[in-house]
């Protein structure tokens, strides 16, 4: 099987937006990825943001603590294999802030 060409991408966290185009919008890191791992990335987004919604309308409910959500929890877990693809598929300087957040081991 071939290799696909890699191409540059800008990632914002907050918006989960990927952008071909640096000036676009503000983006937090720089990755170089393939077709399939943009398709990855974009799904790691649109969970989160499912279980965002789901939080919300959870966080109507005040008598179940924080740590029994099963929606934060699912997005805890999505924000992880985010930063850990981002960390894998990004320039140095991405790497290197990925680590000083504690979100990856070496």
């Amino acid at each position: 099987m071939k290799e696909q060409n890699k191409k540059t991408y800008y990632v914002s966290i907050a918006q989960g937006e990927i952008s071909q185009v640096k000036t676009a919008s503000p983006w937090d890191f720089q990755i170089e990825a393939t077709d399939e791992e943009i398709i990855q990335l974009r799904e790691y987004f649109d969970q989160n943001y499912s279980s965002d919604w789901q939080a919300f309308w959870r966080a109507h409910v005040p008598y179940i603590q924080y740590h029994y959500d099963r929606e934060n929890d699912a997005y805890d877990d999505t924000m992880k294999k985010i930063y850990q693809l981002i960390y894998k598929l990004g320039n140095e300087e991405a790497r290197q802030h990925i680590r000083s957040m504690g979100w990856v081991q070496e």
